[in-house]
């Protein structure tokens, strides 16, 4: 891809100047290791009901758990698992069952903030986690009779066969500094992308349309045979732990304070503005950031100070939340993913109603 550096001229971080010696041994090992597994040295397991992967190529949020979630809905006729590693959990198991499909059964720390986020908002889902994704989703198909499989963050774990394999891509950052890990963003070399099946770029909006024009014809001059998905995300509501709603067309002007645990608190950031919210204190933590009530109350005491209205979070940073209390409102930030007709058309032709 030719034009890549162009389309993505972010410049490398610090730590990746040391790595990239080693990329070159890194990028070769994961490329054999594919190989091995096409070629069927390395034994990979078959459900024998379909599996959709959600994944990346490269390291950071890109929009998996929103379109694993938008896919969940689109199946909403079928009994769907959602397979998971569950990063940061606290659950050990070799299968971890958050939710049956009829209730949760696991906590957010032993869940993990993003399977525990599906599982509340998918019912009659059954979300599981476990290291070894391809005993998980043998467990789901077979013990619990699902009849579709959701792999989560599934395209390096070659494992587990997959019917379709979709990878995104954030329109802002593509591919990172275009190298292999620890040199890079990339998690394998480009050629790994002749495994997908679609490509799907996220966080479009109108301001990013020419980029991510740019972005789609410099895959498909690579991959002509991989067709190129736009998703967009806007905000619809801000939402409290009662239920109640506050739709975004009223929210306007409201002065808060914002606050999340993501790798990239950029893209949060600019979602609030898309909101119309004037956040007068934003502050952010480490991906997966387990929050203390001393963290919350020093947030609330300065947004007290503020005379600001109210505390938005995500709504996975939400979950984690819980248990802590808050001396003002709080409300998590809810999106809505906004993709083309065709893609839907798409999965549904390659899976099958």
């Amino acid at each position: 891809m030719s034009d890549k550096r162009t389309i993505n001229p972010n410049p490398p971080r610090f730590s990746f100047i040391f790595g990239r010696p080693f990329a070159p041994l890194y990028g070769w090992v994961m490329s054999l290791r594919a190989a091995w597994y096409k070629k069927g040295r390395f034994k990979s397991r078959k459900l024998g009901v379909p599996v959709v992967s959600v994944g990346n190529l490269t390291m950071g949020g890109t929009g998996k758990t929103p379109m694993v979630m938008y896919l969940a809905k689109l199946f909403a006729d079928r009994k769907v698992a959602i397979v998971s590693r569950g990063y940061s959990s606290k659950g050990k198991g070799d299968i971890n069952l958050v939710a049956n499909g009829h209730e949760l059964l696991l906590d957010v720390e032993q869940a993990g903030d993003e399977p525990y986020l599906m599982a509340e908002s998918l019912p009659g889902v059954v979300v599981a986690t476990g290291k070894d994704r391809a005993l998980v989703g043998d467990y789901c198909a077979h013990e619990l009779g699902c009849d579709l499989i959701l792999l989560d963050d599934g395209f390096q774990h070659l494992k587990l066969q997959r019917d379709l394999d979709i990878v995104l891509f954030k329109v802002d950052s593509f591919l990172g500094n275009n190298r292999v890990f620890p040199g890079g963003d990339m998690r394998e070399p480009l050629a790994a992308l002749q495994r997908a099946d679609c490509f799907v770029l996220t966080c479009v909006s109108e301001e990013k349309q020419a980029k991510a024009e740019a972005i789609k014809v410099a895959l498909q001059g690579r991959f002509p045979d991989v067709p190129v998905f736009f998703a967009g995300y806007s905000p619809v509501s801000l939402k409290d732990g009662l239920g109640a709603e506050l739709k975004i067309e009223n929210c306007s002007g409201m002065k808060v304070a914002a606050f999340c645990g993501l790798a990239q608190p950029f893209y949060f950031r600019e979602s609030l503005a898309d909101a119309g919210l004037d956040v007068k204190l934003f502050k952010s933590f480490a991906d997966h950031h387990r929050y203390t009530q001393g963290q919350v109350d020093s947030i609330v005491a300065r947004a007290k100070k503020m005379q600001l209205a109210a505390l938005v979070v995500t709504e996975k940073d939400f979950v984690k939340l819980a248990d802590c209390s808050c001396g003002l409102p709080l409300y998590k930030l809810q999106m809505d993913v906004q993709m083309e007709p065709a893609f839907a058309a798409f999965i549904l032709a390659s899976v099958g109603k």
